[in-house]
């Protein structure tokens, strides 16, 4: 996932206190009891094994092991694994592509701020500029607490901060317009405290959005600097930046209608500092096996295209680049889409994204459909046993740009560093206190960081949903199997204007910032 990179802080403590739960061996084969479906949803549903995507796993750490610990975007890591996945699919006979495209690599190289002499633990936001090796010394300015903390040139109205290190508190608007007009102002660095509990690392957007040295630190660290106005602060922040090309993998079925296409899809780069066994392999790996297992010419209504993002850990940019370059009729012709980012989490929870809003949590409901993939998902789990809770289209996971097109989304996720509750762990097991994913972005995100009890319970659920929207996209755009071209025809007419609406509600509602990846705002 896209980050808010707080694991790799993580107490060393708190890590010995989630070893015993960070490794289980790979689940003795058992029958589940399937709920009634379409035969091919049974029967891929009991060929995706846990065996299956567990070998999927080792290659993928072995990929690491062998080229520095890492599968980051524009690796040899993350080469090996595109190429170990776009060659078994080749042979299975699915249509393949490889669909290459330009971004900017960024690589952490100082993370560091003192504040009259005490150390503050800092998160670089990606794409600030540096400061020079060893930093900036300047005093500290405090933007006043507000309904729009830095969001607004008002706001610096009689607050002197030229040549000074600016605080400001998160919230309303994105961190680049923060920056950017401190900066106007006459700052010469900004360090944005969180306004909930826990560290902000972030984003601002774009290479070209930098402005100023800008950093994220803790609520708690905020709330304390907040009284320190004029505190001598030393910052340094550096990142190596350059331009590079990675490439998706896009591989389809060679049946199926094409004019209706159910869309899975997971990202396959790893952070830098590690392997990324749970994020993202464990979704890379499952929906591979389920490709496989489901074979290149199925007995489908609507063809099933997979993909495997890269450069997401960036910012989403694989999924994005993806769904841009198709013109308007190109995305009317997908269905829907299902997204699998983090589905074995070690302290697992068992989350379906909130497609209907019903938890009435961060972003409104998805486009129309979304509430039925919820459904879905929802209904296999509960039939096979597993309580489930809602998660929030929080825009940081790569369903992000389907929705914002107004492509029906949904899919699951187990946690990353958000932190279990007593009544989960109670529900579902693990450890209460702690994060679901406790080395999410270390580089202890390796073969003992999953819970494979619950990666097997959720590839079926992958498999089984995947599978019965290939037969049948009735429930969410009113294309019912076999249907004539005329049919079809005139239900995209009707899903069209349905998707333009939610486009423009889309981009109306603003950045979404809450649960997983680098957040802008």
């Amino acid at each position: 996932m896209p980050s808010l990179k707080p694991s790799r802080k993580v107490l060393l403590a708190g890590l010995a206190a989630a070893a015993g739960l960070a490794f289980t061996a790979v689940p003795a084969s058992a029958q589940v009891d399937l709920p009634d479906g379409p035969a091919l949803a049974r029967n891929l549903a009991r060929k995706v094994t846990i065996t299956g995507v567990n070998r999927h796993l080792i290659a993928l750490q072995r990929f690491a092991d062998r080229t520095g610990g890492t599968r980051v975007a524009s690796s040899d890591g993350h080469e090996q694994s595109a190429e170990y996945i776009a060659t078994k699919l080749e042979t299975a006979g699915f249509v393949v592509s490889r669909q290459e495209f330009p971004f900017t690599f960024t690589q952490t190289l100082a993370e560091r701020m003192t504040a009259n002499g005490t150390a503050v633990p800092i998160d670089i936001m990606v794409y600030s500029p540096s400061t020079p090796v060893g930093g900036i010394t300047a005093p500290l300015a405090v933007v006043p607490a507000g309904p729009t903390p830095g969001c607004e040139a008002s706001d610096y109205t009689g607050l002197d901060v030229t040549g000074k290190i600016v605080l400001v508190q998160r919230g309303d608007c994105t961190f680049a317009v923060k920056q950017q007009l401190a900066a106007a102002a006459g700052a010469i660095g900004v360090i944005v405290f969180n306004n909930a509990p826990g560290p902000l690392a972030g984003t601002l957007g774009d290479p070209a959005a930098g402005v100023v040295p800008t950093g994220g630190i803790t609520q708690a660290a905020g709330e304390a600097l907040r009284t320190q106005a004029g505190a001598t602060i030393n910052l340094e922040l550096r990142a190596l930046r350059e331009d590079r090309t990675t490439y998706n993998v896009i591989a389809e079925t060679q049946t199926g209608r094409a004019d209706n296409v159910v869309m899975a899809g997971a990202h396959l780069d790893s952070v830098v500092d590690g392997p990324g066994i749970n994020d993202n392999g464990t979704g890379s790996a499952v929906l591979l096996e389920t490709a496989l297992q489901l074979g290149s010419m199925p007995r489908v209504n609507n063809k099933i295209r997979f993909a495997w993002w890269s450069a997401e850990e960036f910012g989403l940019l694989g999924s994005e680049f993806y769904v841009t370059s198709l013109d308007f009729e190109r995305q009317l012709d997908i269905a829907l889409y299902l997204n699998f980012d983090m589905v074995g989490s070690p302290n697992a929870a068992r989350f379906v994204y909130d497609g209907d809003n019903s938890d009435a949590v961060g972003a409104g409901p998805g486009p129309f459909g979304s509430a039925q993939i919820e459904a879905a998902f929802v209904d296999f789990l509960g039939a096979t046993g597993v309580e489930t809770e809602g998660t929030d289209f929080t825009g940081r996971s790569d369903y992000g740009e389907f929705i914002n097109q107004g492509i029906p989304a949904g899919g699951l996720f187990t946690g990353a560093e958000g932190v279990k509750t007593q009544a989960q762990a109670d529900k579902w097991g693990g450890v209460a206190g702690m994060p679901y994913d406790p080395c999410y972005h270390q580089g202890c995100d390796n073969l003992g960081n999953l819970d494979r009890t619950v990666l097997d319970s959720n590839a079926d659920a992958i498999a089984w949903v995947t599978a019965t929207y290939g037969i049948s996209t009735e429930d969410i755009n009113g294309i019912p199997p076999n249907a004539s071209a005329k049919t079809v025809a005139v239900a995209k007419a009707s899903n069209a204007k349905a998707r333009l609406a939610a486009t423009v509600a889309a981009l109306n509602s603003g950045p979404h910032d809450n649960d997983s990846h680098f957040v802008t705002q």
